[in-house]
Parts: C-alpha cells; structure tokens; sequence
C-alpha cells in the first residue's frame, strides 16, 4: 500500500514571498511543495532552460567552435593571433560552464 506524504505542516509568509516561491517553483519545474522541502533539506534544486536559454547557449558553442577552427587554421602562420583567438574562445567556454 502507498505510504505517501500524509501530514500537513503550515507556516506564515508575506504574499511577496508567496509569489517568489512560486516563480521559483515554476522555473525549476517542482511544485510549490516539493520546492520547499527541497529548499529546506538542501537538496540540489536546478531551474530548466527557458527557449531562449537554450537558443544562447548553442549560439555561444557555435561561436566557440567557430574561433577554435579560426585558430587552428592560423596557427602556424600566425601563432599570436592563433593565441588570442584561443583564449577568447576559451572566455567563451567559461560562460558555457556558468551556464549549467
């Protein structure tokens, strides 16, 4: 037999806070219950990506891809700009990882 969440615990907060929760709640995809009690415990709580979101992470890992190939192809004519080519696109890469 389904043993599931069965005792009510209530607790005051403004309506502000009431609505944050609830966007919050929204934009990580949990209900507004579950995102509290992840919240409380601690538990490791990740918001989706909205459609933009994801539209500007594959147009960042174009464009990294894109300076990588640029420097590889002046690499050994120009191993300076070659150089600086790789670094912006290791900048590029950085932004990537702050994305997830």
């Amino acid at each position: 037999m389904f043993k599931g969440k069965g005792d009510l615990v209530k607790f005051r907060c403004s309506i502000y806070e009431k609505k944050l929760l609830k966007v919050k709640a929204k934009r990580s995809g949990l209900t507004l219950s579950e995102y509290i009690r992840r919240s409380l415990f601690e538990k490791e709580i990740t918001e989706r990506f909205t459609d933009e979101h994801i539209k500007l992470y594959k147009m960042l890992i174009k464009y990294h891809n894109n300076f990588k190939s640029i420097g590889n192809m002046y690499r050994k004519r120009n191993p300076k700009l070659s150089e600086t080519v790789y670094d912006l696109a290791n900048e590029i890469k950085t932004h990537l990882k702050k994305f997830q």
